[in-house]
């Protein structure tokens, strides 16, 4: 496929590449349901393509715009009943039915308080309707889903960095962690929960990462010197 270098919102993307017939999508793009090996654009910005069968457009946005299947990481604002509304960064905020969790019941919900940080799937993110979010697979099980622990600190960085922490192939993260002990979830939509023995193994962690943000630093010989 021959990548045009920039891509507007409404263009086609066509022989898109797939494995097992899975095609993997980022910020940017969404799939069309009829020919399904096409692409639309949602986003002005850079196609990007990792090989076997990655998309996204890397753009200059700053404000997260969910998308079905994304994982994000959020933080609950409001409980109403059986469910409670999180800031997960978007125009609106999501619902998150308290029923929604592993071995949740109508008698027995989660306990989710205000203040609490979760980690969880979007399941609807249609224009017309509120986001909606799960914390359990299509197997009813949490696996990585859940509230994170209130020991670790959220905070937010640009969409751009998010996707660049959650490819396999940054070292980034690895590197830190030969320098410190500790546990990180990033969410697409650009909020990261970091926690660590000590807090101010937290709050280093937090510093090396907005010097990575603000200065677009990639590689890790660029970020050894603010660690050492």
């Amino acid at each position: 496929m021959t990548q045009p270098e920039f891509v507007f919102p409404g263009e086609i993307i066509k022989q898109v590449k797939s494995l097992r017939g899975l095609t993997v999508l980022g910020p940017g793009l969404r799939q069309n349901e009829d020919p399904r090996n096409v692409l639309c654009v949602t986003q002005p910005g850079k196609l990007c393509f990792r090989e076997p069968n990655v998309y996204w457009i890397e753009g200059n946005r700053t404000r997260y715009v969910p998308k079905k299947g994304d994982l994000v990481v959020g933080i609950v604002i409001k409980k109403a009943g059986a469910t409670v509304k999180v800031d997960i960064g978007s125009a609106e905020h999501a619902a998150l039915s308290l029923l929604c969790f592993e071995g949740a019941t109508k008698k027995q919900k989660a306990d989710v308080k205000v203040g609490d940080v979760v980690y969880a799937k979007l399941i609807n993110a249609h224009k017309e309707m509120e986001p909606e979010l799960v914390c359990i697979d299509s197997y009813f099980k949490a696996g990585p889903l859940g509230v994170l622990s209130s020991e670790g600190y959220c905070f937010t960085i640009s969409l751009t960095l998010a996707q660049s922490l959650l490819d396999i192939e940054n070292p980034m993260l690895k590197f830190l962690g030969e320098k410190f002990v500790y546990e990180i979830v990033v969410g697409v939509n650009g909020k990261v929960w970091i926690d660590a023995r000590k807090t101010t193994d937290i709050l280093n962690l937090m510093k090396v990462l907005q010097i990575v943000d603000e200065h677009g630093i990639k590689s890790v010989s660029e970020i050894r010197k603010f660690i050492l």
